[in-house]
């Protein structure tokens, strides 16, 4: 028995200095903290006989870390670790190594709050190929298809909106071959952007080719993910096949594509448990919320404690979601008392100097009660104009589409009243 413990921390041991850092989805946050901080204290010794790759290991930990909690001290930290990694770096391919995870670091924290700039930012940090291994060059192609991936989304196109997003799905593919040519490392978060492109376009133009291709992409990320050691890239691949059958369900109004996409939403979160990762948690309960009723008003309540606070994308979702729910409670029963108390709680969120995108749901969820109260006594709808349309600009410069639409739909409906 005690031979069979020593051999299992053995094999820990050995995955701590592998860089395949796959093995990190099988500890909790907490656990993953602890990693992050002893590898960049190590990374830090003068003792230290490789501080280069270990100051990059401790920013790839934190970073993690900043995924799965939100977490900006964790986005700080890995992007001190990728400046460390940078000022021991000592060749062309060490000094693009770095500056890989500070666009990676910035890509991710534009994925959680948003932000045009941190977007450009992202970009600007992207290193150039001169004298860089094939590897790296793999690398450095990846995370700029990342990047133009998202830049996409805020370009317009006259023909149908989706000829950029092409074009970064294009890139994508080209940086998926040069990673599989070279075995540069891990190719899933890669992959889940290309299906989530294809899926997105798919579902725009309404192209069975690109649904069938994210289709095809999600499969293979489902049947690679074991659950016992890569549970969470398996939620996330099964989220998002769960929201492209809710979608299809919704468009071709077929009740057993409905029932296929809840299935798959009820084995993603089936995968972890929410306090090992709250924000893959959330973003389930986020996703399957798009159909009316499918999320409880207290799992929409959880979801936004666990991201309060924290001025984050999901965050900004979860409440505006929340809010959407109590107020359609409310309204069911005729309750006014219940909607002037929601009322009360978003101008005290209001007054409390909050983030710019925070205040743009705040500003929606005042239009809706504004609605709500006028359907229900009579009253004047009070919605300010101005503040809806800024809240609908705001949240497009955050990358939230869905949420500037809702705003710019109750300005349209006030302004036809």
């Amino acid at each position: 028995m005690f031979e069979f413990g020593r051999d299992l921390r053995r094999l820990f041991a050995q995955a701590r200095e592998s860089e395949d850092l796959s093995w990190l989805e099988l500890i909790g946050v907490d656990l993953l903290a602890v990693e992050a901080r002893q590898q960049c204290t190590d990374a830090g010794r003068v003792s230290c006989a490789k501080p280069h790759p270990a100051w990059l290991r401790g920013a790839a930990l934190w970073r993690e870390h900043a995924r799965r909690t939100g977490s900006a001290d964790s986005i700080r930290k890995a992007l001190g670790a990728a400046l460390d990694a940078a000022r021991q770096a000592r060749t062309n391919d060490e000094i693009a190594r770095a500056a890989i995870e500070k666009a990676l670091t910035l890509l991710l924290r534009f994925d959680l709050s948003g932000g045009r700039g941190v977007l450009d930012m992202a970009a600007e940090a992207v290193p150039g190929t001169r004298e860089c291994r094939p590897a790296t060059v793999a690398l450095i192609s990846a995370v700029h298809a990342r990047i133009r991936s998202r830049q996409a989304r805020f370009e317009d196109d006259q023909k149908d909106g989706s000829g950029a997003l092409m074009a970064a799905a294009a890139l994508l593919d080209a940086a998926i071959h040069e990673m599989d040519r070279t075995r540069a490392g891990n190719l899933d978060e890669l992959r889940m952007d290309r299906a989530a492109l294809a899926l997105e376009v798919g579902l725009t133009r309404r192209d069975p080719n690109l649904l069938d291709q994210a289709g095809r992409e999600l499969l293979r990320l489902v049947e690679s993910a074991s659950p016992d050691y890569r549970p969470l890239t398996r939620a996330r691949a099964l989220t998002l096949c769960g929201a492209g059958m809710s979608a299809l369900g919704a468009l071709a109004d077929n009740e057993a594509a409905r029932d296929q996409g809840r299935a798959m939403f009820d084995a993603a979160a089936d995968q972890f448990t929410p306090d090992h990762s709250p924000l893959d948690w959330v973003v389930i309960q986020i996703v399957r919320g798009g159909a009316p009723g499918a999320v409880s008003l207290a799992a929409l309540r959880q979801a936004e404690s666990l991201t309060a606070g924290q001025s984050l994308v999901v965050g900004a979702m979860a409440r505006d979601m929340l809010i959407e729910g109590e107020i359609a409670a409310a309204t069911s029963t005729g309750d006014v008392p219940r909607l002037t108390d929601a009322e009360t709680a978003a101008r005290i969120r209001l007054a409390s100097n909050p983030s710019e995108l925070d205040w743009a749901v705040e500003q929606i969820a005042m239009a809706r009660i504004a609605r709500a109260r006028a359907l229900l006594t009579g009253s004047d709808d009070s919605a300010a104009s101005l503040a809806l349309l800024e809240a609908a600009e705001v949240a497009s410069d955050h990358g939230l589409l869905d949420l500037a639409a809702r705003a710019r739909s109750l300005l349209a409906v006030r302004l036809t009243a």
